[in-house]
């Protein structure tokens, strides 16, 4: 096997908010970990390896609406038991029975504020983020007006992966309300990655090299490739202690990363390798989701990210599912129970029945990353979230919006409930859930005006242990 190493340079860039990276021969890059002797700033307190990762849905759920039946929600408020919900077996939520215990199913969450023309855009603006949506950019482009709570929950950990939330996607590429979660700011949406094995790649640090994974023996770790430039790094006067035990740590972090990934992965890496660049079709949706949510299970596990996004589908997801052999209509087509986009066309025959067939796929694919997140030990101390940028199919409206928490986030909520909180804004969900991470306000207290100002602060009180 030829030699991977050459010594290379560190570079740190003039932005500090972008990560130093030392690069070596065959195109090989590590991203390091924010060291405060190359890029003073400011740092957050506490956090003891807690995690949030959102999964979003869009068209909403086939709850109550326009006459239609509830069939999404547990047929009662009140305590969550696994038989209980098992033995509900016309509601979506008997999918996920088995994490009754460690659920918060939330009925009654809105979003405040009205689109600026497009239901999808503007749901999506919100989905995350409890922020106006912009009246220019407006329609189909409108944006939010503040940042998304992944992007809060992660830069208060800067030691993780650079205070940036893993941000990952699978849906199509055509220009028309693509992505729609995670905002570092007021009108700036973050690209999302569309390509498991691109994303796998950056978080080992190997954004230009391609290994073998299948040839373990051939496989050279990251940390190897670099070991002279590594340690010239840690010998350096411009280090401080704090750094080098950043450095260390963030370092076994990638070994363990890889480790990982080399003992449970190594045909789904061959795999993900193989089917690069496939995720927009149709067929491939699910299968690329799961590799997404793979890898985030894998990123807590080893401590690289705090926080994490998957978006399935693009803003108004007209994935043709195929469930039990049938290939559907649009998603989107369903979600408005007609062959149409707008508001006029022919109905679809049994369009509820799809839709709910639908959810209860989705349902499935959340049930994969919680599966992974507890196979990895870390499901305890997260909270994965389950949400929509609509409530329902038919109205496509902001009220009842559904947001399925699973994880206590280490004891800090209180699990095993099905809350309906009838029109409890957003944004107080969000405070709850970035306090049980270990985000705390400037005075060190929980966290509780995240959102929009014009809202009222505070916490869901329900859900705090």
């Amino acid at each position: 096997m030829r030699s991977l190493w050459l010594p290379g340079p560190l570079v740190v860039p003039a932005n500090p908010s972008r990560r130093a990276v030392l690069r070596g021969a065959g195109g090989v890059a590590l991203a390091l970990p924010f060291l405060e002797s190359l890029a003073p700033r400011a740092r957050a307190d506490g956090g003891d390896g807690r995690y949030a990762v959102f999964v979003r849905q869009a068209n909403g759920v086939t709850q109550a609406d326009d006459g239609e039946p509830d069939s999404f929600w547990p047929q009662a408020t009140g305590v969550l038991t696994a038989s209980g919900l098992a033995a509900q077996t016309d509601r979506v939520l008997s999918e996920l029975s088995v994490w009754a215990p460690k659920m918060l199913a939330l009925k009654g969450i809105k979003f405040n504020f009205e689109s600026s023309g497009c239901g999808h855009s503007g749901g999506g603006n919100q989905c995350l983020t409890a922020a106006q949506v912009s009246s220019d950019p407006s329609g189909a482009e409108s944006l939010a007006m503040g940042e998304s709570i992944d992007n809060f929950i992660a830069r208060h950990f800067p030691d993780h992966n650079g205070g940036e939330p893993l941000t990952l996607y699978t849906g199509p590429r055509n220009d028309y309300i693509e992505e729609v979660l995670s905002y570092r700011g007021p009108l700036d949406l973050r690209a999302a990655e569309d390509d498991p094995w691109n994303a796998y790649k950056r978080m080992v640090g190997l954004p230009d090299f391609t290994p073998d994974p299948l040839l373990d023996k051939r496989r050279v770790a990251v940390n190897d490739v670099l070991r002279e430039q590594l340690d010239a790094l840690r010998a350096s006067p411009k280090l401080s202690s704090s750094d080098v035990r950043r450095l260390d740590t963030h370092l076994e972090a990638v070994r363990e990363f890889e480790r990982l990934t080399c003992e449970l992965a190594q045909d789904e890496l061959q795999m993900m390798m193989l089917a690069s660049g496939q995720g927009t079709l149709n067929e491939n949706r699910v299968t690329f989701a799961k590799w997404h949510m793979d890898l985030i299970a894998l990123a807590f596990a080893c401590d690289f990210a705090r926080a994490a996004t998957l978006q399935i589908g693009d803003g108004n997801d007209a994935t043709e599912f195929t469930i039990n052999g049938q290939l559907l209509p649009s998603f989107h087509f369903i979600s408005h129970r007609i062959y149409s986009d707008g508001a006029e066309g022919e109905a679809i025959e049994g369009a509820y029945e799809m839709h709910n067939a639908i959810d209860r796929l989705f349902a499935g694919m959340f049930d994969h990353l919680l599966s992974r997140l507890d196979e990895h030990g870390v499901l305890d101390r997260s909270v994965a979230v389950w949400c929509n940028d609509l409530g329902n199919g038919p109205s496509h409206s902001y009220d009842d919006v559904p947001f399925i928490l699973v994880g206590e986030a280490g004891g800090a909520l209180n699990t095993g409930y099905f809350h309906d909180f009838g029109g409890v804004t957003n944004n107080k969900l969000f405070n709850s859930i970035a306090t049980a991470v270990g985000v705390t306000a400037e005075d060190g207290g929980p966290v509780t005006t995240f959102g929009d100002p014009s809202l009222e602060p505070g916490l869901i009180d329900e859900l705090m242990a």
